[in-house]
């Protein structure tokens, strides 16, 4: 008679009971040790869903930018998420061995491959798995490994351009955020396979990794708020067993398997060009050889896995790069005049070549290098915070401490937004990069976040730069670029990159 009595409680009262307990955890987030007195909205002290939405708005960094003027160099964006503003920081945060560990938001950006998830550089929380794997390929990011490609870079930005001709030659509006995506995909492809991928070429999005990427970085930024929902999601790990289909949606990696295949096939009929053969030097070619000499240094898997990466990484993030930086020129005339001015002098110097080439560039061309940073450092690819948890012990922060296991990170945005570290930080200013003080300048290139800090910097930082200091003042050099509808600005989107569209412009040649 009791049991009934209860059964009958309990049914007549579950939606209180559960209402209760959600009640209960609610207050111990808000409440939460350590972190109630760190300020920020009211509602993402209580629950993960402010985050999740102020992320699928799609404009999350300029609300952390705004967050941080209100309340300081500590936000509480999540129950247990503090956004840190503050530059000094980085190097507590980030830099060896401080004890901070990625968080559950990397593991969702791996791959699936053989019905399992594979994990790669950026995306594994192994600090002992990301030493010995980068280790093993780090050399082929170097400027010095990558130089040796600069022709294959070269054939590419011949593409580029003769398409690009095709468009003023025609006067036909072109969308040149898009067209630069096409020109990072193939130069990948080179430094990667020693391969074009086809989108200059065909002008088109090949296989629709374009799209993939995408789709990818989507789900990643949302499910990144709430990773313990990946493992129902596409984390689950029935799923490639109950549709073994499943991996074939990853163009990105069914590329790479077509590149690796296609070159062993290649290998195998003799059919490899000299320079393929032993001693390549694309990263396949390198790290092929480092896997035939030693497999469990470098397993077919890790190869699989680094190149896939390449592939989606290293593409979106340089074309944002590439897009603020044209569009804050054409945005800024006067700035513009300044760029044009310098590469002309060096040109009638007889200090560029017919491509012109990175160490050029870096030397011949130093307001241009300006340019970029100050574009990058206005626009950083990046627009969430790089995640850390706190280690057991806690730390302090800001003068306040933190408890272990609280996540906290930097956006970049934010710390590049700073007044007290950027003067005038709204602006569009290259010239501080040349003018300031050492003083100045010492604390400007420290709080610059563009590639993230410590050892897991970007890797493949070396990539982007030698892309931007070559291409973009060839562009300017060959044509005279406005925008189509100048009235119209352009849209930014924060699916954990900030895409940009709307880069629509007009072309003439110039006469040389």
């Amino acid at each position: 008679m009791a049991e009934t009595t209860v059964i009958s409680f309990v049914k007549a009262y579950t939606g209180y009971i559960i209402l209760g307990l959600l009640l209960l955890r609610f207050l111990g987030n808000r409440f939460r040790r350590g972190l109630s007195g760190i300020p920020g909205p009211k509602l993402a002290s209580y629950t993960a869903l402010w985050k999740l939405y102020s992320v699928w708005k799609g404009d999350h960094h300029n609300t952390e930018i705004h967050l941080h003027r209100k309340y300081g160099p500590l936000v509480r964006i999540g129950p247990n998420h503090v956004s840190v503003g503050d530059p000094k920081a980085i190097p507590m945060i980030y830099g060896l061995n401080k004890g901070f560990t990625k968080t559950a938001f990397y593991p969702i950006q791996c791959i699936s491959w053989n019905k399992q998830p594979q994990m790669n550089l950026f995306s594994s929380r192994d600090e002992q798995y990301h030493r010995d794997q980068k280790k093993s390929v780090a050399n082929a990011y170097s400027m010095t490994s990558l130089l040796d490609l600069e022709p294959a870079v070269d054939s590419c930005t011949e593409i580029f351009l003769s398409q690009l001709h095709r468009f003023a030659d025609s006067k036909t509006p072109v969308d040149l955020g898009m067209w630069m995506q096409y020109y990072a995909f193939d130069v990948v492809g080179e430094f990667t396979f020693s391969k074009k991928l086809g989108f200059l070429q065909e002008g088109r999005d090949v296989d629709d990794m374009i799209k993939a990427i995408e789709g990818m970085l989507v789900y990643a930024s949302l499910c990144g708020q709430v990773p313990e929902l990946h493992p129902f999601l596409l984390g689950n790990p029935l799923f490639p067993i109950l549709m073994p289909s499943m991996e074939t949606w990853n163009q990105v990696l069914q590329f790479t398997l077509k590149a690796v295949n296609s070159r062993a096939s290649l290998q195998r009929d003799g059919e490899l060009e000299e320079g393929h053969k032993d001693g390549g030097k694309d990263m396949l070619s390198r790290w092929m050889a480092i896997h035939e000499k030693d497999p469990e240094k470098l397993s077919t898997r890790d190869v699989i896995v680094h190149l896939s990466t390449n592939v989606f990484a290293g593409s979106d993030t340089t074309a944002i790069a590439m897009r603020a930086i044209l569009y804050l020129l054409l945005r800024h005339p006067e700035k513009m005049a300044k760029v044009r001015d310098e590469i002309d002098r060096a040109d009638r110097e007889g200090k560029l070549s017919n491509f012109i080439s990175y160490r050029e560039s870096l030397t011949d061309l130093p307001y241009v290098g300006a340019v970029i940073k100050e574009a990058m450092r206005l626009h950083p690819s990046v627009g969430l915070i790089l995640e850390r948890h706190v280690p057991k012990q806690g730390v302090t922060l800001c003068g306040k401490h933190i408890p272990g296991g609280t996540v906290v990170g930097i956006n970049a945005w934010v710390i590049h937004h700073d007044a007290n570290v950027f003067p005038d930080p709204d602006s569009f200013i290259p010239e501080r990069w040349i003018e300031s003080s050492e003083e100045r300048l010492k604390i400007m290139e420290q709080s610059y976040f563009v590639f993230g800090s410590g050892s897991r910097t970007c890797i493949g930082k070396n990539i982007s730069l030698m892309e931007m200091y070559k291409v973009i003042p060839q562009l300017l050099r060959e044509f005279d670029i406005t925008l189509h509808n100048p009235k119209e600005g352009w849209k930014t989107r924060n699916v954990w990159f900030v895409q940009q569209e709307g880069l629509i412009c007009d072309l003439v040649p110039r006469r040389r």
